[in-house]
C-alpha cells in the first residue's frame, strides 16, 4: 500500500498543478464589446417646420414661449435641457399628450389626448431644434 500511495500521491500533486493551471484561462470572462453609441437622426427641415406650425395652431403658446418663461419653461430652456435624441423626442411627445408635472416646478402640464403621437413628436422636434441654432 506504501508502494502505491507515494506514486498516487505524486500524481495528484501533478494534476492538481495542471489543473491550477488551466482553469484560470478556462475561467477568463468574456468581455463583450459594448454597443456603440448610436447617433441621432437627423432633424428634417420639414418636421421643423411642421411642428412650428403645429405649435402656433395649439394652446401651447398660452405657457410657452420660445425665449421667454410664461407659466411653463420656455422652449429654449427645454432643448437645453433635453439634447435632441429619439429617446428625448419619444419621452417629450409622451408628456405633451399626457401631461405631466414636476420637472419644471409645481405648476403641472395639461394633458394633450386629443393631439396624435406623430403631431406631437413634430412639436418636439421643433422644439428642440431650437438648442442646435
Amino acid at each position: 500500500m506504501k508502494r502505491l500511495a507515494i506514486p498516487l500521491f505524486l500524481v495528484m500533486c501533478v494534476m492538481g498543478t495542471v489543473n491550477a493551471q488551466t482553469k484560470p484561462a478556462a475561467k477568463k470572462a468574456t468581455v463583450k464589446a459594448s454597443p456603440k453609441p448610436t447617433t441621432a437622426p437627423a432633424i428634417k427641415p420639414q418636421d421643423i417646420e411642421e411642428g412650428k406650425m403645429l405649435l402656433t395652431k395649439s394652446d401651447c403658446l398660452a405657457c410657452h414661449k420660445v425665449d421667454t418663461k410664461v407659466v411653463g419653461p420656455a422652449y429654449a430652456d427645454v432643448a437645453k435641457k433635453y439634447p435632441y435624441s429619439a429617446a428625448n423626442v419619444d419621452l417629450l411627445s409622451s408628456k405633451i399628450i399626457n401631461g405631466g408635472s414636476g420637472t419644471w416646478g409645481a405648476v403641472p402640464m395639461a394633458a394633450h389626448p386629443a393631439l396624435t403621437a406623430a403631431d406631437a413628436k413634430k412639436m418636439v422636434t421643433y422644439i428642440l431644434s431650437l438648442n442646435a441654432k
